[in-house]
């Protein structure tokens, strides 16, 4: 117990450097009206930004004369809706390209190595360079549907109300997919062959194969990269802020609270965002390990 206590302490030393003290420097930052213009003259103000950021917006004073902001709401429906849709049909892919690349077949190699391209391309050069393709004067992806006339007219995709999610949500799905295959890749390949041998010397169906065998027992596996994957959509930031700038209808949460911070000089009001949004990712994950009675090396 001494040894390992002996090798757990310096983690533990820098963790809370980095990452404990920011922490609560930032929660603090929340009880007070911080602003970057006069950070000296600070003073503390209880509850009152937290209770803008948390109370549903409904046209009446909240408390000492602050509102509900809509924007933050609307922040928090983009956020959710983005995470849903995204982690599910980065999963539904993401299996499925797992199980092209467990079986055997000449190149298979090669094929692994071009599949995580997409997500070894840093995200701000993945957003740079789609939103160059989405551009609705000279993008590809407009040249591409009108010459096979699927539209009429071309697409300001990361500028329209309507398309703007879409576009966000068809790039990440794009760069992360790959990172989902990966994890259901590895444990696809700690499923023993010899249940697989067994199942077709029985002449078990295929679809049933994977029904009954292989996704129950991928089942850790395939939770935890659900909720790696989705703690890292929940703070998206860089990708929203890089492709679509200033667009209402794809805020999100960190964004938001970004735009407080250091846009606004509303200092106080984004720290209380960012440790609602804390709260919120500590919260999910506690519940779905809890729920999913899974740990992070994937045993039940």
């Amino acid at each position: 117990m001494r040894s390992a206590w002996m090798f757990l302490t310096p983690m533990i030393l820098v963790l809370a450097a980095v990452a404990g003290w920011p922490l609560l420097r930032t929660i603090y930052f929340g009880f007070t009206n911080t602003s970057l213009s006069d950070f000296e003259n600070q003073q503390w103000v209880g509850f009152d930004n937290y209770f803008s950021v948390l109370t549903l917006p409904s046209g009446k004073e909240v408390y000492d004369g602050l509102f509900a902001d809509p924007v933050w709401w609307a922040a928090v429906w983009n956020t959710i809706r983005f995470t849903v849709i995204s982690v599910f049909c980065e999963t539904v892919f993401g299996l499925v390209v797992a199980l092209v690349l467990n079986a055997s077949f000449k190149g298979r190699g090669l094929v692994r190595a071009a599949i995580l391209i997409p997500w070894a391309i840093p995200t701000i050069v993945s957003a740079k360079m789609w939103a160059w393709m989405l551009n609705d004067q000279f993008g590809i992806i407009n040249d591409i549907l009108l010459r096979l006339h699927l539209i009429s007219a071309k697409i300001a995709w990361t500028a329209d109300p309507d398309t703007a999610m879409a576009a966000v949500l068809m790039v990440d799905i794009w760069k992360t997919t790959p990172f989902m295959a990966l994890l259901i890749l590895a444990g696809l390949q700690m499923v023993p062959n010899d249940i697989y041998e067994a199942a077709r010397i029985d002449g078990v169906n295929p679809i049933k194969v994977f029904w009954k065998v292989t996704l129950p027992l991928i089942r850790p596996a395939l939770m935890v990269a659900v909720i790696f994957r989705a703690l890292d959509a929940f703070r998206i930031f860089d990708l929203i802020y890089v492709l679509t700038p200033n667009n209402v209808q794809t805020k999100s949460m960190s964004v938001y609270a970004k735009e407080n911070l250091f846009d606004f000089d509303r200092f106080a009001l984004g720290s209380a965002a960012s440790t609602a949004l804390f709260v919120i990712l500590a919260t999910f994950t506690i519940l779905y390990m809890w729920l999913g009675r899974v740990d992070l090396s994937g045993g039940r």
